[in-house]
C-alpha cells in the first residue's frame, strides 16, 4: 500500500505503463497492416464515370486474363462460382458483390460470371473500372 504523506492511501492508478503498451501496439499494427493486403494482378478497363462509393465491407470478385476467379481470398474456376459462392458467402446477407474483370477478357466470359453469380442468389453486382486520366481523355 502506498501512503500519503497524511497517512492516507492513495488511491490513482498509474496509467502510463498501459500508454505505452498501447503506443507499442498501434505502432506494430501500423506497420504491419499495410503488409496484410493481397490482391489479383487484373488490369480494369478505364471509363470517364465518376466514382462511386463503394462499402468497406462490400464482397469483390475477381477474374484475371486466365480466368482465375477470386471471392475475397478465395480462388476458383469460372464454371465453380454458381456452386460454391453460397458456401463462401452468406448469400442471404451479401447486398452487393463487385466484379473486377480484366479487360483482355471476351465479353461473353464476363457475362457467364455475371449470370452465374445472378443464378446464386445474388442481384446486385458493381462493375469495377479505373478512371480516365484528364490527360487521357484529350488524346481521344
Amino acid at each position: 500500500m502506498i501512503m500519503s504523506g497524511k497517512g492516507r492511501l492513495m488511491s490513482d492508478i498509474n496509467v502510463t505503463p498501459f500508454v505505452d503498451v498501447m503506443l507499442v501496439l498501434l505502432i506494430i499494427f501500423m506497420v504491419t497492416a499495410p503488409m496484410m493486403t493481397h490482391g489479383v494482378k487484373v488490369d480494369i478497363p478505364k471509363t470517364t464515370l465518376k466514382k462511386m462509393g463503394v462499402q468497406d465491407h462490400a464482397v469483390l470478385i475477381t477474374i484475371d486474363a486466365s480466368r482465375r476467379v477470386s471471392i475475397n481470398n478465395d480462388q476458383l474456376d469460372v464454371s465453380e462460382v454458381r456452386r460454391r459462392l453460397p458456401a463462401l458467402l452468406d448469400v442471404s446477407r451479401t447486398q452487393e458483390i463487385y466484379l473486377k474483370a480484366d479487360k483482355s477478357l471476351p465479353y461473353g466470359v464476363v457475362m457467364d460470371l455475371v449470370a452465374q453469380i445472378k443464378d446464386a442468389g445474388i442481384e446486385k453486382i458493381g462493375m469495377v473500372t479505373e478512371p480516365v486520366l484528364a490527360v487521357e481523355q484529350g488524346g481521344r
